[in-house]
């Protein structure tokens, strides 16, 4: 849910809401900055911060990518390319510096920095190939959401079956990215483009309410001793 409203919070800011993409993406990132320092040095675990980070860095990384593409005018396969590889070298760099790349030791600053850059390149990525592959590729919306989906339930067979537990999680991770774009994309666009017509505001609201109410949900239910660790907020 949260990278869909990357997907529809970015558009209903940047163009429902007249801000534009500059304004847009100079304010959210600002938010970021400021939500991701907190959350870094946060003492103990607080499911609040670490959602509402995981959100605005949804928005952030769907904005590069449309910063790229529309502004730009690199293509959805460099753009990709680019995001993938930029992954690739933060998780390498991640295993070079602590020789593991599980979330369950994510236990110390710079493994949580680590975290963070390589979640927003997988957002990005995520936009990019959620876009080429329902629109570059003409795949469309809902086969995009099929696909992407089905290969995230392939990923979890392959883990039940036996495949190393750190791979599975950070392909189904990625996998995530771009079926939230697709999933987005497929709600608000106009059934003229395929889409369900649904628009940004309503899928954005729809989709921050039922956010808003897993984390409460989960913030109560924290035990008050609960350490400042990815694994217990996620």
């Amino acid at each position: 849910m949260s990278t869909t409203v990357g997907e529809t919070g970015a558009d209903y800011l940047a163009l429902n809401a007249g801000w534009g993409a500059l304004a847009t993406g100079c304010l959210m990132a600002s938010l970021l900055a400021l939500a991701t320092i907190a959350q870094v040095r946060a003492a103990r675990c607080a499911p609040w911060l670490y959602w509402l980070t995981v959100v605005l860095v949804s928005i952030v990384g769907t904005q590069m990518t449309d910063a790229l593409t529309d502004g730009l005018g690199v293509s959805l396969y460099l753009s990709s390319a680019m995001f993938g590889a930029a992954l690739a070298l933060v998780l390498l760099a991640w295993y070079r510096c602590e020789r593991t790349l599980s979330i369950r030791t994510i236990v110390t600053r710079r493994r949580e920095l680590f975290y963070w850059a390589a979640i927003l390149c997988t957002f990005a990525l995520g936009t990019a190939a959620g876009d080429l592959a329902t629109e570059a590729l003409g795949l469309g919306f809902r086969i995009g959401v099929l696909v992407f989906g089905m290969l995230i339930g392939a990923t979890l067979l392959a883990w039940r079956c036996g495949a190393n537990a750190v791979l599975a999680f950070w392909i189904a991770y990625i996998l995530t990215r771009p079926l939230g774009a697709a999933l987005g994309d497929w709600l608000t666009q106009a059934p003229a483009y395929g889409g369900l017509g649904l628009g940004a505001m309503l899928t954005s609201a729809l989709f921050l309410a039922l956010i808003g109410a897993l984390v409460a949900r989960a913030q109560l239910r924290l035990a008050p001793i609960a350490p400042s660790t990815i694994k217990e907020c996620a």
